[in-house]
């Protein structure tokens, strides 16, 4: 089953035919594998990732630095579910450090970005600070490379 995994998380186009031939199984027991991951939420979506700036769409990411106070029986997932229910919450991380939650952000514009930490995650009631830091540029995201061309570099040898 975890190489199935392995297979669709590269590209999640792989048919069951395809990841038969790559891995030996049968492809009624891909399938199988394939249906039993998603029922228990092993695999949670398939996803495509897109370049936006290629494609002409500008997008503000920030990666935001919450510092909460954990409430008693719950500690932090309550405050972590408030967060990440809100659309702008593209990921939602419980961290080790110095603060306590890492909020990945999207707007369309800084504003609409700076708005959301000011008028929507600040006051929330367990959360004590905020620390906002916009992504300059994206080289990488989910293991692909989004800027140059993947490949080898190497120097030609020459005599």
């Amino acid at each position: 089953m975890k190489e199935v995994l392995r297979i669709l998380e590269k590209d999640a186009r792989s048919t069951p035919e395809q990841i038969s031939t790559m891995t030996g199984m049968s492809v009624e027991k891909v399938r199988k594998a394939i249906e039993q991951a998603e029922k228990k939420r092993a695999i949670v979506k398939y996803k495509t990732i897109v370049n936006w700036e290629k494609a002409g769409e500008e997008q503000v990411w920030a990666l935001i630095e919450v510092k909460v106070a954990p409430q008693r029986d719950v500690g932090f997932d309550s405050i972590a579910e408030r967060i990440y229910r809100f659309p702008e919450a593209r990921s939602v991380y419980l961290m080790s450090g110095t603060y306590d939650l890492a909020v990945m952000v999207v707007g369309k514009s800084m504003r609409e970005v700076a708005s959301f930490v000011s008028e929507k995650l600040a006051p929330l009631d367990s959360v004590q600070g905020t620390v906002t830091h916009f992504l300059l540029k994206k080289y990488k995201e989910d293991g692909e490379i989004l800027e140059g061309e993947e490949g080898v570099k190497r120097l030609p040898v020459t005599p």
